[in-house]
């Protein structure tokens, strides 16, 4: 499955502990993230994540597209809710595609850990047969 992994500049040592914690799970999966939040967490715990733009630059949106053209199945974006953000809007977006294209998003911890466990289990193979996937590596429907 294709993973995004999004953090705030508040909540980047979160996510980077949390990645740490369940490398073994995400080491399985493609990996997906904005630029600052990917770099950290390639650098403390060397999984493999292919970077998009930081999120103030166009990430939240290029991660965006990929929900909308069905080639994200999990979005993590531990977010700052304390924090105005300049690119609210671009967040409020990637929120609002994962409603509606049923890609699951944990904007915090405690549903991230509940997702990634579901994700082991296998919970989440059913986005495998409502959208057909067969597979594929890079992030492309090779059907």
């Amino acid at each position: 499955m294709n993973i995004a992994l999004i953090a705030h500049d508040k909540k980047k040592d979160s996510l980077v502990g949390f990645a740490t914690a369940y490398k073994d799970i995400l080491a399985e999966h493609q990996l997906f993230a904005t630029g600052t939040t990917g770099s950290r967490i390639i650098q403390e715990t060397g999984l493999s994540i292919h970077r998009f733009q930081s999120g103030p630059y166009g990430g939240d949106q290029e991660i965006g597209a990929y929900v909308a053209n069905n080639k994200m199945d999990i979005v993590i974006f531990f977010r700052d809710p304390l924090t105005a953000q300049p690119h609210e809007p671009d967040v409020s977006a990637l929120m609002r595609l994962c409603d509606v294209y049923s890609v699951p998003l944990a904007t915090n911890m405690g549903t991230a850990e509940i997702l990634l466990k579901g994700l082991e289990r296998g919970d989440l193979s059913w986005r495998n047969i409502v959208y057909g996937k067969s597979g594929d590596q890079d992030g492309r429907d090779n059907s």
